[in-house]
């Protein structure tokens, strides 16, 4: 049942990725979906504006995915081990959100992707409790 740091199932490795694409997608989705909707509106038109966004519906399609996954990935892996490894969605949206929606990538978000790529790779390399998922 305990496994060592390098020994990861693939399985819990392939859930972790898809868990990262998942999460970047939502966040993608969501940020495209919002650009649509009408300022100044009611709650109620702007909820009948989302409702009918492809956009948005794919962001909640993804949101759900990783909630189903994200529940497999916690009944096999430390919430320690395996939240870390998640922030890679982080530069994934970073990455996508510079070349897809043109916004800034400044000196201090690099920094700030260094960081977090550092402490992935520390936080990988720590003891875990790891278990294969079922098939």
């Amino acid at each position: 049942m305990a496994s060592s740091a390098t020994k990861l199932p693939g399985k819990v490795l392939v859930a972790l990725a898809l868990a990262v694409v998942l999460d970047t997608v939502t966040h993608i989705a969501w940020k495209l979906a919002v650009a649509h909707l009408p300022e100044g509106e009611t709650l109620a038109a702007v909820a009948r504006t989302a409702l009918a966004s492809p956009l948005f519906l794919v962001a909640m399609v993804a949101f759900l995915a990783q909630f189903y996954n994200w529940m497999r990935v916690l009944e096999h892996a430390d919430l320690s081990f395996a939240q870390p490894i998640t922030a890679l969605g982080y530069i994934a949206v970073l990455a996508i959100s510079a070349r897809a929606l043109h916004e800034p990538v400044s000196a201090t978000r690099i920094a700030g992707v260094a960081l977090i790529l550092a402490g992935v790779y520390f936080i990988s390399r720590t003891p875990h409790r790891t278990t294969a998922l079922a098939p």
